[in-house]
């Protein structure tokens, strides 16, 4: 081959490289951002998030329950019940991304001998609930409404229930007390306020640099395949509906998600019962085991007046 045969070949495999490229970054990399199960991710992503324990029907008192949501997509989760003779509450509980219910499997046990029901859930695209994208609360809220729906009439559960969420759980509760009044409290941990800008964060983070019209379009990218509209998942803007009591929790340490959308999260909530917890030294992934037992009675004593303020009402 000539040097006239070798540039146009190169010139040609470079056109083609660039082509291929862009389709990539069209068609596939937004993909990354909702796609819960994607297989590429499977293989990479971390493991420490996925708890090893299951639920236990022979050590908690519950069951399995199964629904279908709006969408016709199907749901798992898994019914604790209180381990007294009184039931206090029923409290919701949500998980991170990409990880599943029974991350709160020892939670659960907690709750259920303090004498609350509590209802593990997978959430849409995570575990064994159906669905192939996240969409970041936009139609996680009212999967949300759905599951009350079923405690309502299947369960006979209709009072004083509650919502306790983690990151991207706790960005789920937000918008989920803001849109659901039946939502009578929330305990907020870890969350972020703006999809887009903590999704801008996430690349910094993850990549070591962001271009932020490139992730923008990103975005929107992702948004179309997974059938939601971005601008949509903001929990700061549903915080400005809440008016049920709510406990935001940070660590001061978190550098996924920095505590300083908590803290706007907790400006815009107009609830007159509304407090701020920051777990010093924590990261986005230790509250729990830095807040120790402190920080669970502490929560605990919140729930419990927020019962009992809403049934005073």
């Amino acid at each position: 081959m000539n040097k006239n045969g070798k540039w146009v070949f190169c010139k040609r495999a470079f056109i083609l490289l660039v082509i291929s490229g862009v389709l990539f970054l069209h068609f596939y990399i937004p993909r990354f951002i909702t796609e819960i199960k994607n297989p590429l991710i499977e293989t990479i992503k971390t493991k420490h998030i996925i708890a090893s324990t299951s639920f236990d029907t022979n050590k908690l008192k519950g069951k399995y329950i199964h629904f279908k949501s709006f969408d016709k997509t199907a749901f798992t989760s898994y019914l604790t019940y209180s381990n007294l003779d009184t039931v206090r509450g029923t409290i919701i509980l949500l998980h991170g991304i990409r990880s599943n219910k029974e991350s709160f499997v020892k939670l659960s046990k907690k709750l259920s001998l303090a004498g609350y029901n509590s209802i593990a859930l997978d959430s849409r695209a995570h575990g064994q609930s159906g669905g192939t994208h996240c969409t970041f609360g936009v139609k996680e809220k009212k999967d949300i409404s759905v599951l009350i729906n079923l405690l309502n009439q299947q369960e006979n559960i209709t009072e004083n229930i509650g919502i306790w969420g983690q990151s991207l759980g706790g960005a789920i509760a937000l918008q989920s007390l803001g849109n659901d009044k039946r939502i009578t409290f929330g305990v907020i941990e870890s969350t972020f306020s703006d999809f887009k800008t903590i999704t801008n964060d996430y690349f910094k983070y993850h990549v070591g640099f962001n271009i932020k019209p490139l992730t923008n379009y990103l975005i929107y990218r992702a948004g179309k395949i997974a059938g939601f509209d971005p601008d949509d998942a903001r929990p700061i803007t549903y915080c400005k509906k809440i008016e049920q009591p709510v406990l935001i929790v940070h660590g001061n340490k978190d550098k996924r998600i920095n505590i300083t959308y908590a803290k706007n999260n907790f400006a815009n909530i107009p609830s007159t019962k509304k407090e701020f917890i920051e777990i010093k030294n924590a990261n986005h992934l230790t509250v729990w085991k830095t807040g120790g037992d402190a920080y669970f009675n502490t929560t605990l004593e919140f729930i419990e007046e927020s019962i009992l303020r809403n049934q005073s009402q």
